[in-house]
């Protein structure tokens, strides 16, 4: 067992790509060891952010924030990425061959080991917890094994640590073969230092004319593996040893099944400079345990001794940092990259209007045609989902009255030279006034979207600076009805979306160039608005933004009421820069409105999480999310148990089987916003306990009958609840299962066995809420907290376990 602590000095967690680990595990101080809490105490509980704690040794100063002569000067600071894993080195048992998984090394005692000793030559040598191998041109050097391995139904893992230079060479070469018993023929991993390309090979003769190269990184390339399965090879590649990435396969060669082989790690280099190749944790079987970010490096002294314990937090801390989102419309335009973004929903007192795209385009300033007319800011209600406030314009004619406009400047400009897309809210009950137009500094380009005379929508337009052309849009003329409308003119796609339903798509308007005059509200002291606009948008494109702004309506006038719990949920996440979550589970109810803003986008994750009974928590392998719907955990499978241990094995002092009423509920009151208040009761459990009510439970959905069947849901489960195991700790690196114990994750499930006489019964099945967790030297200790998994059974028709009166009849939900 070995463990990894990496570091991403200068990466950014939002952007795994900008992050290159260095491995500072040799500096964690083991024997205190490194504490890891994950998940929520029970299944009541929200998920926590997930910690790490740990101790470095800084006794040259490298954790020092600001030291200059750190080797990872400037980047030792706070936020800095970090990830810790376990890497399980297997034991070899039986007789040869061997699977070749059991070739297990992880470099740390500074002597080559038994599977190498004899073998190796050239200079190679184990040292720093590496295997370091010579690339010099004095000869070839090389980690070789006995022949004693086979890869049928097996594979050869390894983490390339080091990679050669050229170092002025005409060749410079590290590879990973699996050897046949003829010379040069062979398979694995190949890196060629003066191309910087890993290659997947296998030679006969040594050379494969068919090999696949790819760039080397250290991101992608950090562990190479190479498997057999059912008579096919893969190449895989891995930046954590954990997700894999298959590069080749290949029918497996007659002589894989055929032959038992040797592992070679060779170097070869024609002139240069010597340097040489390092690798580690053959065989390693890895399994990540946290990430996120260190929050700060505190330098400690015991005398002229230096350490630094750092704690460090996952991606929650970062969520629960964003500031309060703007409204769904808001973000989702935000999210599909304007341009130029004006909400219109600048303060009472404000005589301009700002711009969200953050492309530097300044305010557009209100302007006066004639004299009188009024705009008054935030003096209506917006778009119905919105909870925005937002102008009137009330002006004393088409001619007379105020509108907004700015020069967007020459930056702006330049990037007009594509297609426009222009979307906006309005409303109004006056024809033949513009909602907003943009034009070149010299007018010879000009583009107005207007409501008609008729009352429809008419697009005019310029590209000579000749009088206006009107092109009247196919679709309802009833917008000046004074209800909000929603308008998506994609010149691109010659197109117009209007409440969200494509009401033209022949539309032949020319192409604008460096429009960069926009007007809101008015078109250069004429056609003056007499209403509201809102959201007022502005994309330039080399394709079409239409079929995607146009869905903006229904943010605006629902709040995507009625979507999917699952979708809701990622679609919040990408408010907040996340580019997906992992969803576990089939049912996801319809979720109500979310529209206005003022709340933090995880604030409304966990409205969509308590809402369905479903469970949120970051990843513990990479940056994102999970969501597991309430489905994930009904009528758990004893075949999708991660494990199962026997009660003697946990090696633990406490072991306790709780049955208080800290869960017990049997009388709730429910409700949804626009929605009835119902109450739900558990009369024989009121009779037995009295009453134990948890206070009101306000749910995001978008029926009664909805509402109803969550109150039914929470009573069935906790009016009586059965007596559990609410934490079990294990001593895992001690059992059999240590990687299975590992897999163990929130909602899993395992089950204790051959329990104590006075148990009500021989076994337990638990779901996993959380644990905490301690690595230390050669010791790896998991508290697991958990639920009692009968909790979540449902009835199943004509099912043996799972509908028996009486014990079972709890309805799905």
């Amino acid at each position: 067992m070995a463990y990894l602590v990496e570091m991403g000095w200068g990466g950014l967690i939002q952007f795994p790509s900008t992050i290159t680990w260095t491995d500072i595990t040799r500096y964690a101080d083991m024997v205190r060891g490194i504490n890891i809490t994950r998940g929520a105490a029970d299944e009541l509980s929200e998920t926590q952010p997930g910690t790490a704690t740990l101790t470095l040794d800084n006794d040259d100063g490298r954790f020092t924030p600001g030291n200059s002569l750190s080797p990872y000067a400037p980047f030792v600071r706070r936020n800095a990425p970090i990830r810790i894993s376990v890497a399980h080195i297997p034991a070899r048992t039986g007789v040869s061959p061997y699977p070749m998984a059991m070739l297990g090394d992880d470099f740390d005692d500074d002597r080559i080991g038994p599977y190498w000793s004899g073998n190796s030559y050239g200079g190679a040598v184990e040292t720093g917890g590496r295997a370091r191998i010579p690339v010099t041109a004095a000869g070839t050097a090389a980690y070789q094994s006995a022949r004693e391995w086979t890869l049928v139904g097996s594979k050869l893992t390894a983490r390339l640590v080091t990679v050669p230079g050229v170092n002025g060479s005409s060749a410079a070469v590290a590879s990973m073969w699996v050897n046949s018993t003829t010379g040069g023929t062979r398979l694995g991993w190949r890196y060629n230092a003066l191309t910087n390309t890993i290659g997947a090979e296998t030679q006969t003769s040594y050379f494969d004319g068919t090999a696949v190269a790819a760039t080397y990184n250290p991101r992608d390339y950090a562990w190479l593996r190479v498997r057999e399965s059912a008579g096919t090879v893969y190449w895989e590649s891995s930046g954590d040893g954990f997700d894999w990435t298959v590069r080749r396969t290949l029918a497996a060669p007659a002589w894989v099944a055929s032959q038992t082989h040797a592992v070679e790690l060779p170097t070869t280099r024609t002139g240069g400079t010597p340097d040489y190749v390092e690798w580690d944790l053959i065989g390693a079987e890895v399994r990540p345990r946290f990430y996120g970010t260190v929050n700060e490096f505190p330098v400690d002294w015991t005398g002229l001794m230096s350490t630094v314990t750092i704690s460090c937090t996952d991606l929650f801390k970062r969520l629960n940092k964003l500031p309060a989102l703007r409204s769904m419309v808001a973000e989702e335009i935000i999210e599909t990259g304007p341009l130029v973004y004006f909400p219109l929903t600048d303060s009472e007192s404000s005589t301009s209007a700002g711009d969200l795209a953050g492309g530097g385009a300044p305010s557009l300033a209100t302007t006066q045609a004639g004299v009188g007319g009024t705009l008054a800011m935030a003096s209506a209600e917006g778009p119905p989902e919105t909870g925005e406030q937002v102008p009137v314009f009330t002006p004393v004619s088409a001619t007379v009255g105020k509108w907004l406009s700015a020069d967007l400047g020459p930056a702006i400009g330049a990037q007009m030279g594509v297609w426009l897309c222009m979307e906006a809210w309005f409303k109004t009950s006056t024809t033949g006034r513009c909602i907003m137009g943009i034009a070149s500094t010299d007018l010879q380009y000009q583009h107005l979207l207007v409501v008609g005379a008729g009352g429809g929508l008419e697009i005019l337009w310029t590209f000579d600076g000749t009088a206006l052309t009107t092109e009247a849009v196919s679709g309802p003329t009833t917008l000046a009805n004074d209800a909000w409308h929603h308008v998506v003119y994609d010149q691109y796609a010659g197109a117009v979306w209007i409440d969200g339903v494509l009401v033209d798509s022949a539309l032949a308007v020319p192409r604008a160039w460096e429009e960069r005059v926009l007007h809101v509200g008015g078109y250069r002291n004429t056609r003056l608005w007499n209403g509201s606009v809102a959201h007022a948008t502005v994309y330039a494109t080399t394709s079409s933004y239409g079929p995607t702004a146009a869905t903006h309506y229904a943010a605006g006038m629902s709040g995507y009421s009625g979507e999917a719990a699952d979708v809701r949920i990622q679609r919040l996440a990408r408010y907040a820069g996340l580019p997906s979550v992992t969803v576990w589970g089939t049912t996801h109810d319809p979720i109500a409105s979310q529209g206005p803003g003022g709340s933090q986008v995880m604030a409304r994750m966990r409205e969509v999480e308590s809402t369905e009974s479903g469970r949120l928590f970051a990843e513990r392998d990479y940056y994102g999310l999970a969501y597991q719907s309430r489905d994930v955990r009904y009528n758990p499978d004893p075949s999708s148990e991660t494990f199962s241990t026997s009660y003697a094995d946990l090696e633990t002092a406490q072991f306790a089987l709780a049955d208080d009423d800290q869960k017990l509920v049997n009388s709730i009151e429910a409700s949804r916003p626009g929605g009835a208040t119902q109450r739900v009761t558990a009369p024989a459990s009121i009779y037995a306990f009295g009453i134990y009510d948890p206070g009101s439970l306000s749910v995001l959905k978008t029926s009664d009958n909805s509402v109803l069947d969550a109150a039914n849901w929470r009573v069935s489960r906790y009016a009586n609840p059965d007596p559990e195991l609410r934490e079990v700790g294990i001593v895992a690196s001690t059992l059999p299962a240590y990687l299975d114990i590992l897999d163990a994750d929130i909602g899993t499930y395992f089950s204790v066995y051959d329990l104590p006489a006075q148990a009500p019964s021989p076994s337990a099945r638990v779901t996993v809420e959380g644990y905490t967790e301690t690595l230390k030297e050669a010791w790896h200790e998991i508290r697991f907290h958990t639920s009692a998994s009968v909790t979540d059974s449902v009835w199943v028709l004509d099912d043996a376990v799972y509908s028996v009166l009486g014990t079972t009849t709890r309805l799905a939900y």
